[in-house]
């Protein structure tokens, strides 16, 4: 296969243990733990070129920032590459059976369940968001304008998708929140931690016997089957009712609501827990990242600020509407330079299922064929990618959303992922973060930074802020 498609070996990453690349995972490890992890990989790259090789406990990884090699691995050759034992046995404790682990038909089937409840007439919808911003700008008001977003976007992030994938709401943002409400927000951060941590150590992750991570799973997972609950009583309530009047049966069309689908779906406790851990996750992190790391910049940036707020203004109206969001365009840049900057997933891989050819990857230069043997790993960053200069300018590093008055990128930008796996609620998320800034800076004149620190990564299964965003608010006149 190598001889008959030309194939070249890639570059590889000088290794003091090419066998088992302890140093490597060791080096891995120490700049996580310094909140360094990006960095280290963006210097690789920037010696070692756009594809090079580690070995690590015999298991080779591909590593690339190559948008060409991406497209591949997630689109024209999909069917090559999976998410792979390895990510499913490091990810299992806590996500189980779930879409962010499966592959072939049983993903299939779940991205199927998942896709009606991102439809246009949906997730333009802000009667549900509404409610929680209302919450959020209180609560920031009984602060006395002194807080740490991160934190109440990452609670009402919840709260707000929470009602609308399951009907209800967890509720972290009530004066009245219960304490097992809190203890599954917290038991949530420290399982991925433990995920993550696992997927690090790869083949070795036996090693990983931390009782806290245990117990923080199975929190999650206990909260979840109050949902579990629900959605089998709907099950049993469904089977009770004639046929004419079941849901949809009556002529009318109701609200799609995931957790009753899946109650259709099957009766499967475990599954369904699975299923709601994921979506519970996925509801939370990506959306309460972007929020975050939006105002991380606009704490430190008063030009951005300002322009911002301008255009905002310009289109506000009361309720406010998804047309008025649509034409604040400054916004849209500010969110599309924030997800350059800070990809909510910053880093992912795959799995090759089979031997398989790439077009490139391979000499060195990284332009010739590459083979990939059946489960070699492609990791590939989007946080390398998001910052190469030949795509977005020697300012590439610097946060100028202006750029995108004129930047149409293809798969160098890829802060949803691509391919048959793109992120199914990019547009939702976006709408509820447009929505929520909107909201924020109408009701807030000015922001003032408390932190004087520089950005440090939180690298779990998504990228927030380690140090999170500590800011005081201005409230408008």
């Amino acid at each position: 296969m190598r001889r008959q498609n030309g194939c070249l070996p890639p570059k590889r990453l000088p290794q003091l243990d090419p066998l088992m690349g302890t140093d490597v995972v060791l080096q891995n490890l120490g700049a996580a733990r310094k909140f360094g992890f990006l960095d280290l990989l963006k210097s690789r790259h920037d010696t070692h070129g756009l594809t090079f090789t580690t070995n690590t406990y015999l298991r080779t990884t591909i590593n690339t920032c190559d948008p060409v090699l991406i497209q591949n691995v997630l689109s024209f050759q999909f069917h090559d590459f999976g998410m792979g034992p390895l990510r499913r046995r490091s990810a299992s404790p806590l996500l189980g059976r779930g879409i962010f682990t499966t592959d072939d038909e049983v993903w299939q089937h779940q991205r199927a369940l998942i896709r009606p409840s991102f439809v246009r007439a949906q997730v333009t919808d802000f009667t549900i968001f509404g409610h929680h911003i209302d919450q959020l700008i209180a609560l920031i008001a009984r602060r006395n304008y002194t807080v740490d977003l991160q934190q109440l976007f990452f609670r009402m992030v919840l709260d707000s998708n929470s009602e609308y994938m399951f009907g209800e709401s967890v509720g972290l943002m009530s004066e009245t929140a219960s304490e097992s409400a809190t203890t599954f927000h917290h038991a949530l951060d420290y399982a991925q931690q433990g995920t993550i941590l696992r997927l690090r150590l790869g083949n070795l992750m036996f090693a990983h016997r931390d009782k806290k991570f245990r117990d923080s799973c199975r929190t999650v997972h206990a909260y979840a089957e109050r949902f579990v609950d629900q959605a089998l009583e709907y099950r049993r309530a469904q089977a009770m009712l004639p046929d004419e009047k079941k849901d949809g049966n009556d002529g009318t069309r109701p609200k799609y609501v995931f957790l009753n689908e899946l109650a259709k779906d099957t009766d499967d406790p475990i599954l369904l827990r699975d299923q709601i851990v994921n979506m519970l996750l996925a509801a939370r992190d990506t959306t309460a990242g972007l929020l975050s790391f939006t105002f991380f910049m606009l704490a430190r940036r008063s030009d951005v600020w300002a322009k911002l707020r301008a255009d905002v203004l310009q289109h506000y109206c009361e309720p406010l509407t998804y047309d008025a969001v649509m034409e604040m365009t400054y916004l849209r840049y500010v969110l599309q330079e924030t997800l350059r900057m800070f990809p909510p997933i910053a880093t992912n891989s795959r799995m090759a299922n089979k031997d398989t050819v790439l077009p490139v990857g391979g000499g060195p230069d990284g332009k010739s064929p590459l083979l990939v043997a059946k489960h070699n790993v492609v990791t590939y960053s989007t946080f390398v990618m998001h910052r190469r200069k030949e795509f977005f300018g020697p300012d590439a590093d610097e946060f100028r959303p202006e750029r995108w008055e004129t930047l149409r990128p293809g798969w160098e930008y890829l802060p949803f992922n691509g391919g048959p796996r793109i992120c199914p609620g990019q547009k939702f998320a976006l709408t509820e973060s447009s929505y929520t800034i909107a909201r924020l800076l109408h009701a807030f004149s000015g922001i003032e930074n408390l932190d004087p620190t520089e950005w440090r990564e939180q690298l779990t299964l998504s990228l927030t802020l380690n140090n999170g965003v500590q800011c005081r608010l201005t409230p408008a006149a």
